[in-house]
């Protein structure tokens, strides 16, 4: 039998493995720290060092384009304008390294140990990043791409993508597109490769709460005035009932039963309750009543206190009653709520809650919106199909707790769906020392993406579009 087109990439891959695990060792040795001004030139290295890499792929039309902060990488390879044309996002910037003293190998020296790559970025995200590129130039440098591809490769998403929204709103022409392809999460677990098909949003506010003009003796006025920091603790400490439920009233509204769909791909995963008790070093497990543990992080909204502070907490002690009292609270959402009622909603209850024996200032954060992908849109199965190909076992559904905000952006200003197909580990230590990949899951990953790449060509016309709510 005669080879394919897709046999001839996969062949071609195939034949320059190790120049690519070279080449993405070259690749995480430039710290590209974004939070950290002094790396500002390493950033940039990085993104010039994409945007050669893509070119030499055989990408025609690549630019570094500059945005207020660190610079974006945009590349387009547009075969066919019949054909569907994908849009594919990562991001080439990484985390800071502290502490230092926790990692076994330096983090910016990739070492290969039993086939697992360490280094800051290893799977987080250049690794997967790198096998989108390597995906396409198997098929750049063969029979050409199947479908028309464009590259969105920013440097600012572990800062919170600062600059990303607006770029992508200036730049919507060029970034047109039928589908986005995002490998920048994990599989369920070692040998479970996933599709995910759902996030939780995002809502945050800040609380400050201010008594007297200073901190007082608590011997002189203690019992005379209001202490900001039990203030505060009464507030919070009524946001959730003794059950684990939010008490806030209409922070339910919109939330969608768990569907027979949702409950059966859950059923079928192999997750082990007290493995995920012990990642986490609490005593027990605790949550919304009548729901288990993935459907809690998953598919459920929760409220948290990220962070409070309230007077004297050094050594010793200081007899006080504290000037202000501060807390940080963020509201991880599911798909139909809406984040912007949600937030007026908490203030709310925090403004009905606060006595007038003292002031009230509320700073209104992020609101982004949960989303899903309908499990049969065309990219969802071809992504299950690519799978299947690579790996000889079925794909797996699941659903992710956390928020990529970008996802967001791509549907409400390009109005385009995201499929969200990684390869990573749950354990490989993102933001932590000694981070990692497998390059089990790199080889498969980026020959998985390439088979992906062959089975999108049909999708004109038979997908449908990302369910995101605003």
């Amino acid at each position: 039998m005669e080879p394919t087109e897709r046999d001839t990439a996969l062949s071609y891959y195939k034949d320059h493995q190790q120049e690519y695990l070279r080449e993405l060792t070259e690749f995480l040795q430039i710290p590209s720290i974004s939070a950290i001004p002094s790396h500002q030139a390493d950033v940039r290295r990085a993104a010039e060092w994409l945007a050669k890499r893509l070119k030499q792929a055989g990408v025609p039309r690549v630019r570094v384009d500059d945005t207020q902060g660190h610079p974006i990488v945009f590349g387009e390879a547009i075969t066919d304008r019949t054909k569907p044309t994908v849009l594919v996002y990562g991001h080439y910037d990484v985390q800071p390294v502290d502490p230092l003293e926790q990692w076994t190998h330096p983090p910016f020296s990739p070492t290969v140990i039993d086939n697992i790559l360490y280094a800051r970025g290893a799977s987080d995200d250049k690794g997967q990043l790198y096998m989108q590129l390597i995906a396409a130039e198997s098929w750049l440098k063969t029979a050409g791409l199947p479908i028309n591809l464009k590259f969105l490769f920013e440097g600012e998403e572990e800062i919170g993508s600062v600059h990303l929204s607006q770029y992508i709103t200036d730049h919507q022409q060029d970034l047109k597109a039928d589908l986005a392809v995002i490998s920048d999460t994990p599989m369920f677990a070692a040998g479970v490769p996933a599709v995910c098909y759902g996030l939780r949003g995002l809502a945050t506010v800040d609380i400050e709460i201010s008594g007297p003009r200073q901190d007082l003796h608590s011997g002189v006025f203690g019992g005379a005035v209001a202490n900001p920091a039990h203030v505060l603790a009464s507030i919070i400490a009524a946001m959730h009932d003794e059950h684990g439920r939010v008490s806030i009233p209409e922070f339910y509204d919109g939330v969608d039963p768990l569907s027979e769909e949702d409950h059966r791909n859950f059923s079928l995963l192999p997750f082990d309750e007290q493995e995920f008790l012990q990642q986490t070093g609490s005593p027990r497990l605790f949550g919304e009543k009548g729901y288990t543990t993935l459907e809690r992080v998953w598919t459920r909204p929760t409220l948290e206190v990220n962070g409070m502070w309230s007077g004297f907490i050094g050594e010793g002690r200081k007899t006080i009653i504290p000037h202000k009292a501060h807390a940080k609270i963020s509201c991880r959402l599911v798909p139909h709520q809406n984040p912007s009622a949600v937030l007026d909603n908490v203030i709310q209850f925090i403004r009905n809650r606060c006595p007038d024996t003292v002031e009230l200032r509320i700073e209104r954060g992020e609101a982004d919106p949960g989303t899903l992908t309908p499990l049969n849109h065309f990219a969802t199965q071809a992504a299950v199909k690519a799978i299947e190909d690579i790996y000889h076992q079925k794909a797996a559904f699941i659903r992710m707790g956390g928020s990529i905000p970008v996802v967001v952006t791509f549907d409400q200003v390009l109005g385009i769906p995201t499929l969200l197909l990684g390869f990573a580990l749950p354990d490989e230590n993102f933001h932590a020392p000694n981070e990692h990949f497998h390059l089990e899951n790199f080889d498969k990953g980026a020959r998985t993406i390439a088979t992906l790449w062959s089975l999108l060509e049909n999708m004109d016309g038979q997908g449908g579009t990302a369910d995101v709510n605003s």
